[in-house]
């Protein structure tokens, strides 16, 4: 009887959890007592209407003129300090700058305000002593506004200096800008938030909300036709020869020719996949069999993806020959006149392939079916909106000053956007309230979340993973299918983190979201009855077929006239990491 109890406990901790969240964008009453801004009842605006709202002080430090010269050092070193209660940021310091310029944010969050009075310093950077005090300016967080958008940006506006008692007026002014607001406000995701204080340097962009978008990919068809007056080191016999292309870290061969040969013949076709804007090269190399353990180099040519057509059908593609770089005796012996004489030469088809989707992801989870070329897109039919709420019962995943952390941040991916929230320092239970938006092109796709532990942010301690390049841990992930998804339903669910280790499927935590697909037009959505066609089934997968993927012609033709073969498929694994691995860094 215990062991079917626990069975079913943890069948229910595995399954997803209705939540009802506060959502919508309100100001109540009594955030603050006092504060004028935030206290003129429920204004309700449907910018960020997917989270809950989180309220914040916000300080935009601009610019300062006229500021005092240090009589001992001629010059100034000037930076502010933005201080509210015990929270204290700092600007970057100019070296022997006057009229400096920061434009810079702070954004202090309403559990973190523990005074009614914000002072702004202007001080000049000592490296030897104590920082020179050159002013002041406070505010009273009574008469601070409020900012709501899509209101524009509160306009900064200049203000006199003064001293520590703020009885005097000082040389040199400062430009500023002090509002209440939301996460929904443009300032938030570059802004120093108090709540990540401890955080320095490099550190500080490691933290923030960034949104990245994939680099577009194209399939590179290298048709590799025949080569000529292919001339071999030893000239006893005829070479018998095959063409190696390369593109970045893709390397792929033509069969050996099977006779020898001055002039091969192959009509072989290689496939890359190339990253816009196309820096990579394709390198061909003619190499001869002169043994059966030694490869001998004929001839190379190196040439700039830019050269190629762009084939958004399926129309032919001209051929052109392409000389060879010559290697060998003649160029070791120095030889320029025999090599500009005579060259081997090399007969290609090459194009980038724009009508084709490239598969970036398991077909089993796709994200996006559309083809490259964005002239062959279609209209979409909704908007997916996804609210990223926070965290619960996350567990320790590193250790700092002998205790376990962690700094948790979301990651969620759909087509060719990526979004990544903030880093929530030292918490099991983060939360982050920041939506996000997509267009939906297909309801047969899915979206996929996953939740991170930030390794870079100065942590001593830290487990050993027994490799030198330290990689942010993977605390969980999830998936959802947008063809689950009732249209203009918001849901607000807790989904299990799960990772699978050796001793079995384990829960990390639980990711609380808020959901909602908004359809745009029914007439470009695939039905069934067209995708179970029989001009379509004659083209489906064995997947399609068996029903684990759903069938469509939502591609054009010109996908579905030469399936790319399981080794491209697998190709594009390797390719897929170290692409995503630059957009990372």
């Amino acid at each position: 009887m215990q062991p079917q109890t626990s069975a079913m406990s943890q069948e229910e901790e595995y399954k997803l959890k209705d939540t009802k969240p506060q959502l919508g964008e309100r100001w109540p009453h009594g955030i603050l007592r006092g504060f004028g801004g935030w206290i003129g009842g429920d204004k309700v605006t449907s910018t960020y209407d997917l989270v809950e709202q989180m309220y914040y002080l916000y300080v935009r430090v601009v610019r300062a003129k006229d500021l005092p010269v240090n009589t001992l050092t001629g010059s100034c070193d000037p930076y502010v300090e933005v201080k509210l209660g015990n929270y204290r940021g700092k600007t970057r310091h100019f070296e022997k700058k006057m009229n400096p310029e920061w434009n810079q944010v702070f954004a202090f969050g309403k559990d973190k305000i523990q005074s009614t009075v914000l002072e702004v310093f202007l001080r000049d950077r000592d490296m030897v002593g104590r920082d020179d005090y050159l002013g002041r300016v406070s505010f009273d967080l009574h008469e601070v506004p409020t900012r709501v958008p899509p209101d524009s940006p509160l306009a900064p506006q200049w203000y006199r200096l003064e001293d520590r008692h703020g009885d005097t007026k000082l040389k040199g002014e400062v430009m500023l800008a002090v509002w209440m607001g939301t996460q929904a406000d443009e300032a938030f995701p570059e802004a120093w938030h108090a709540e990540a204080a401890s955080v320095h340097g490099e550190g500080v962009y490691n933290i923030r909300s960034k949104v990245y978008v994939s680099p577009k990919l194209w399939y590179l068809r290298v048709n590799v036709i025949e080569a000529q007056d292919v001339e071999p080191l030893d000239k006893s016999q005829p070479p018998q020869v095959y063409v190696k292309a390369q593109v970045g870290n893709q390397t792929l061969k033509t069969k050996l020719c099977p006779v020898r040969t001055t002039n091969p013949f192959w009509n072989e076709d290689l496939v890359f996949v190339a990253a816009e804007p196309f820096e990579e090269q394709l390198v061909l190399t003619v190499e001869n069999k002169a043994s059966s353990s030694k490869d001998e180099l004929v001839g190379k040519a190196t040439l700039p993806l830019t050269i190629f057509p762009r084939r958004l059908d399926h129309r032919p593609v001209d051929c052109r020959w392409f000389n060879l770089e010559r290697f060998g005796f003649g160029m070791l012996e120095g030889d320029q006149g025999n090599q500009l004489k005579f060259s081997t030469r090399v007969h290609l088809r090459v194009c980038l392939e724009g009508g084709y989707h490239v598969l970036d992801e398991s077909t089993m989870y796709l994200s996006d079916q559309r083809p490259t070329a964005r002239q062959l897109w279609k209209q979409p039919i909704g908007i997916l909106e996804v609210g990223i709420l926070s965290a619960q019962g996350l567990l320790p995943m590193k250790t700092k000053e002998g205790r376990g952390t962690t700094d948790a941040y979301c990651v969620a991916k759909y087509g060719q956007k990526w979004v990544r929230t903030r880093t929530v320092i030292d918490s099991f239970t983060p939360k982050w309230n920041e939506q996000y938006t997509w267009e939906v092109y297909d309801p047969c796709t899915v979206i996929t979340l996953g939740v991170f532990d930030n390794c870079h942010l100065g942590v001593t301690e830290k487990p050993s993973t027994g490799s030198a390049t330290t990689k942010d841990s993977r605390i969980g992930k999830m998936r959802i299918r947008l063809s689950t998804l009732e249209a203009d339903r918001i849901y607000t669910i807790a989904y299990p983190l799960l990772v699978l280790q050796p001793s079995g499927l384990k829960k990390m935590g639980e990711l609380q979201l808020a959901i909602r697909f908004t359809c745009l037009s029914l007439l470009e959505i695939p039905s069934n009855e067209h995708c179970s066609s029989s001009a379509c089934q004659g083209r489906a997968t064995p997947q399609e077929r068996s029903g684990r993927i759903p069938a469509g012609c939502r591609l054009p033709y010109v996908e579905h006239e030469k399936k790319q073969s399981k080794f491209l498929q697998d190709h594009l694994v390797v390719f897929r990491t170290d692409l995503y691995d630059k957009v990372a860094r």
